[in-house]
Formats: C-alpha cells, structure tokens, sequence
C-alpha cells in the first residue's frame, strides 16, 4: 500500500472509537430502542466514544456530523493501542475467512494498522494484515461486479459496504465491460506485499490480484494497454512457484499463459517481435496440471487456452508456398489496414484473385490450401482473445471470401481454426471454442465447403470419422484445442 493511503487507513481510527460490527445498526437519539433513529451504521464503520449509558454507548459519527446511541453488543470497541494488536489480529483472521464481511475485516485492518508497533507494522505481521486487507478489498469489489442480480436489499449493502471501505482509503476503479459495470480494488496494498518480505503464498495471491484481464481499463490506448501488460508479465514473473500447492501453481501458469498470449497479440500489432511471448505464453500453458484443477479454475483454464490459440500463430516462422499455387499475400491498405492478397502464378498483387482488407491481424504463416486447389483457410486475428476463420472458396471462375467466426455472439474469447480438408473438396474440418454473452461451447464440426453448414459436430473430436482419418498433422501437432 503507498504510505499515503496507509497513513490514510491508519488515521481513520486514530480516535478512541468503536468499529460497527453488523449491517443495518441504528443510531439513536437516546439509550433505548424506541428513541429516534439518527441514522443507519453499517459494518466496519468507526465511531467515537463519549460515554456509556447501561448497555448503550454514547457516540459521534464524523461522517455524518451527528451523535446519538449505539447498543453496545453491534460495535467492537478499540482503543488504538500496542496491547491490543494481538486480539485484533486474532479478530481479523477469522473475518477474512467469512464472505460477506470484508467492511469489518477492513475496519479491523486499519485498527491494527494503528495499534500496531512500527517494527510489527513492517515485519511478518504487518505482511499478513496487508494481505488480508488486500484479499478483503478484492473480494468486496468481486461481490460489487457481481450484484447487479441481487435484489435492490443486497446491491444497497455493497454499495455502503464500497463507501465504508473508501472512508479508509482503500480505492477502487470501475468501467463497462462486456455490458455490465466492472469494479476493481486498485490493488495497493498487494503492492506494499510485493514490496516487503513475504511468503510465496502470499506473493502468489498478490500477483494474481494484479493481473487480472478484467480490471485492465477496456478504453486505455494500445501502447498503454502493452504497457500494463508487460508490466503484469513482470509481476507474476518475480513469483517463485516452488513449494506452493499444485492448483496455486496451477493458477499462476494459466495466469501467465494468459497474459503472455497476449502481450504476444499487442506486439505483434505495433510490429514488434511477437514469438518469444507467443511461446511463453505455450509453455506456461503446457505446464498445467489438468489433474490438480479444482473445478472453479476449470472455467478459468478454458478462457486460458482460448488466449493462447487465439495467439499461438506468432510462435510460427512464415514459409512461402510455391508460387504456382494459390497463396497468400500482405500489401498496406488505408492507416492502419492490411489487405489481404489471394494470389497465384496468373496472377500478382495488382491483378489478385481475391481481395480482402482488415484492421486485424493476418497471420500468413496460418494459410491451407486442399489439394485441390479450390479452397484456402486462413486465421486472422481481430482482438486479443478472438481470432476467426476466413475461408477462400474458388466458385466456378472466382473466388469467394467468407468469415468463420468462433461463435455467434458477440465477440467476447475464442477461436475458430482449420482443423484438416475432407479429400474430394466437398468438407473442411472446423475447431470452435469461445465465451461470450454469458454462454461457453466448444465444438469440433464437419462443415460443408458449398455452403458452409455444420454436417456434423461433436464435443470431442474423437467421435467424428473426419476428425479421426484426415485431421491436418500440423493442427493436431500444434493446437492447444486438444485436451
């Protein structure tokens, strides 16, 4: 945490004072249950005391400029000092083991924070509070991104339980994604982690709360964005994976490949060498466990391998194909566009068979012709997690170009890639796998070259012949679809 906000956090509960320990706590006028309500306390609030009066406290709320009455069983008293440290510690580890209750656990973080000695503060101690106040902040903001389904009660709830939270200066960012508000913890207090001595166990959860794709801002510009990226794959980086337990090796490895995937796509896009990440991004995916997934991370391991075959063409050196044949060529288009060339020996990039231009990326080296000569596949790449399947068709004289999206949503994480042709020229061999709208499918399809309807379609390849007998060596050999 940057010492500002820490000195924030710490100020906070400088007074001698009492953090509201249950939701709904009402302030009232005089020490009793019929009195008026002055107000409504949330958890984790911190008031001051200014007396006792039977089992009631007397208390000023600074926030609202106002004092009243507050039983004395909803509010944990604290009085800020050294001895105190341990009970409050002691609090702080069984709160942050109960959802629901990360405004206390904060609250009970920045009382010991203050109570604490100096050398605890920035010892052993002062990492574990710093985690937890770190994994609290993160959970609360997961609990923010998922409550637009919650009844008006519960999202009323979070929304006080945010403000109690930025009362002690922990921050939080928001912006849209994929249609709904996205809130992040801005992540300081992982970073103070980072910074001081700490257990690998520790490190693992603060650089995995530092990289998550969601929380990087959708409408940062791209050398920005590569910038934010580079600097994750930095992060995660100076995590040391021996001695944590498999799933939590297993989530920094699919973590990585993920972001690697992508710093793969954006250095490609800049023109950049794009091949080291490329197969980073490949190796750190070959390095999961499937066996050690536990079933949360399995949604998470199916969006890693989407990234990484979405990018893994960059990993590919391009190689020329005869030039009598149908191939591939790159010529510059308006700013920012490449056009993509269907060329032969007849004809050269002034007199193409087939023309195409795009802002996404084309990746060459992907090119597939049947051996008949009457049809191409192509990947192209639009964003960092989505690459589709564009398929060059030769009908009667000229050729065609259609687009074989991953799915028919909108574009979210996935992948449609050329899997093998069907002797005779009739079929092509089709890999879907994306997310999006809510919805995750993973497809292997036999797809007709007339008119591209899906024939036939199977959740494993191994239960379609096609897929069995003339599936591309260099697919099967190279694709992360296979699993």
């Amino acid at each position: 945490m940057a010492a500002g906000t820490l000195a924030a956090t710490t100020a906070a509960v400088a007074l001698s004072g009492a953090i509201v320990t249950t939701d709904q706590a009402s302030l009232r006028a005089a020490p009793r249950a019929s009195a008026q309500q002055q107000g409504q306390l949330w958890q984790g609030e911190l008031l001051e005391v200014r007396g006792e009066r039977l089992d009631w406290l007397q208390v000023w709320d600074h926030r609202r400029e106002r004092g009243g009455y507050v039983r004395a069983s909803q509010v944990r008293r604290t009085a800020a000092l050294p001895g105190e440290a341990p009970e409050l510690l002691a609090v702080l580890r069984f709160v942050r083991e109960t959802p629901g209750s990360e405004a206390l656990g904060i609250g009970l973080a920045a009382a010991w924070l203050q109570a604490a000695p100096a050398q605890a503060v920035q010892g052993e101690t002062g990492t574990e509070v710093l985690d937890a106040l770190g994994t609290l902040a993160d959970r609360l903001a997961d609990r923010a991104s998922n409550g637009a389904a919650l009844p008006k009660g519960a999202q009323a709830t979070i929304a006080a339980h945010l403000e109690v939270a930025a009362r002690y200066g922990v921050r939080f960012t928001t912006h849209e994604r994929d249609g709904r508000m996205q809130v992040c913890y801005d992540g300081e207090a992982f970073r103070r982690v980072l910074a001081l001595p700490s257990q690998p166990a520790q490190r693992a959860r603060a650089a995995l709360a530092l990289t998550r794709a969601e929380c990087v801002d959708p409408a940062l510009p791209p050398l920005q964005r590569q910038q934010v990226v580079q600097w994750q794959a930095e992060v995660l980086d100076r995590v040391q994976a021996d001695g944590l337990p498999g799933f939590v090796r297993n989530r920094l490895a699919m973590r990585r490949a993920a972001v690697w995937s992508t710093l793969a796509f954006q250095r490609q896009r800049v023109g950049q060498a794009a091949g080291v990440a490329a197969q980073r991004a490949l190796d750190e995916l070959a390095g999961v466990r499937q066996a050690e997934l536990p079933e949360e991370d399995v949604a998470v391991f199916n969006e890693a391998v989407m990234r990484v075959n979405a990018s893994r063409w960059a990993a590919v050196p391009i190689a020329r194909g005869p030039a009598r044949q149908p191939s591939i060529a790159l010529a510059p288009g308006a700013p920012g566009q490449t056009c993509v060339l269907l060329v032969d020996a007849k004809h050269d990039a002034s007199d193409p068979l087939a023309r195409r231009c795009t802002y996404a990326l084309v990746w060459p080296q992907s090119a597939r012709l049947d051996r008949e000569g009457h049809a191409l596949a192509l990947a192209v790449q639009p964003l960092e997690g989505w690459r589709e399947l564009w398929l060059f068709r030769r009908q009667g004289a000229a050729w065609t170009l259609d687009v074989l999206p991953p799915a028919d949503v909108t574009p979210g994480i996935g992948y449609a890639e050329f899997a093998g042709w069907v002797p005779g020229g009739q079929q092509v061999l089709v890999a879907r796998e994306a997310r999006g709208d809510g919805r995750y499918r993973r497809s292997y399809e036999v797809v007709s070259l007339r008119t591209l309807a899906v024939q036939r379609q199977a959740a494993d390849a191994s239960l379609l012949g096609p897929f069995r007998r003339w599936q591309d060596p260099a697919w099967r050999s190279a694709t992360v679809s296979l699993r």
